[in-house]
């Protein structure tokens, strides 16, 4: 049985977290948000705004800002887990340590990446730290976080291994303005979120290099083909790659002025180097870690994916753009 849900807490301040924050507590749930950063959560607290990562949407006062983790944890029946990839294992790590009995509770991933390392899923990387018995959940799809947070129409699917979970967790976060479709499809679902943010990074170099319209739904269209090779060898259902947390979040991604993963592709089409890039940024793009993990898995499982090696080669080997879309294009020519 599904149990009753009141209190939800998200983990990790960033613009989605806080985002989703601000949607739950408006759904009528008693939401706490916590951060890493004390001193930052204090400036929340005060003016409630989050300046760095959701400028001008303000936070209602009934969310509580906690800096303690324990605490968030303890008084929750739902953990949203919002940290960027990077930062899952180190948290997760901290969540155990806490020694809070975690059997009761939900848990919900709207993570997208790959463990580098270890080139586990989000997922994976909790039930590894947690226990294999927690229920856990994946929320992905096509949500540009400022968008949502203005209540502009948008879409999302949340799978779960159970689907009573999953129609849950749905009834939860649906309202007017944000659809939440149910899904069994955890695999897939994280490997959508997660490739498209590569994708996107590529369609940004295009960008950067001044190409049309043609070369940006090339990259975007092989890379939907990437995305579902790779998922379905993973154990991924193929129906759920054309879907939302696959093409649908794959387009948003590759062409929204937003996206952070492509406006990083774009700087890097236009010379920039990566480090520069990134050490202006505040926000994560989870892309420039990802590519790591899922060329490593490319490489681990032998299946082709040329436009993830292109952008790993761009931003690990200090490859031209320039020269890796000529080596893209020049490749021997094969049937669709």
């Amino acid at each position: 049985m599904v149990k009753e849900i009141k209190n939800i807490s998200v983990i990790g301040d960033g613009g989605w977290g806080t985002t989703l924050a601000i949607h739950l507590s408006k759904n009528n749930y008693n939401v706490s948000l916590w951060g890493p950063f004390p001193q930052y959560l204090q400036q929340i607290r005060k003016n409630n705004y989050n300046r760095k990562f959701l400028p001008g949407i303000k936070i209602p006062r009934k969310i509580n800002i906690v800096d303690n983790l324990k605490t968030a944890i303890d008084n929750c029946d739902l953990i949203v887990f919002a940290m960027p990839s990077k930062y899952t294992l180190s948290t997760v790590k901290k969540i155990k340590s806490t020694k809070i009995d975690l059997s009761e509770k939900m848990i919900l991933s709207i993570t997208k990446g790959i463990d580098t390392k270890r080139l586990l899923r989000i997922s994976e990387i909790i039930h590894s730290e947690l226990g294999n018995g927690l229920s856990v959940s994946v929320l992905s799809g096509p949500t540009i976080a400022m968008e949502v947070a203005k209540g502009l129409p948008s879409t999302a699917v949340i799978a779960s291994k159970d689907l009573k979970t999953a129609k849950k967790l749905q009834s939860i976060f649906n309202s007017p303005n944000f659809r939440i479709y149910s899904s069994t499809d955890i695999i897939g679902v994280e490997i959508g979120g997660s490739i498209k943010n590569i994708i996107a990074i590529a369609c940004g170099v295009c960008d950067g290099l001044g190409f049309g319209s043609n070369t940006k739904a090339a990259i975007l269209t092989r890379g939907l083909a990437e995305m579902s090779r790779l998922g379905i060898r993973l154990g991924a259902k193929e129906k759920t790659f054309p879907g939302l947390s696959g093409l649908g979040d794959l387009v948003t991604t590759c062409v929204s002025p937003q996206s952070r993963n492509r406006s990083v592709g774009e700087k890097l089409g236009k010379g920039r180097q990566i480090d520069q890039i990134l050490s202006s940024m505040d926000m994560v793009a989870e892309g420039v870690e990802t590519v790591k993990a899922v060329y490593k898995l490319s490489q681990k499982l032998d299946i082709s994916m040329p436009i993830t090696k292109e952008v790993y080669n761009i931003i690990y080997k200090k490859k031209s753009p320039n020269k890796a879309v000529s080596d893209l294009m020049l490749r021997k020519t094969k049937s669709e």
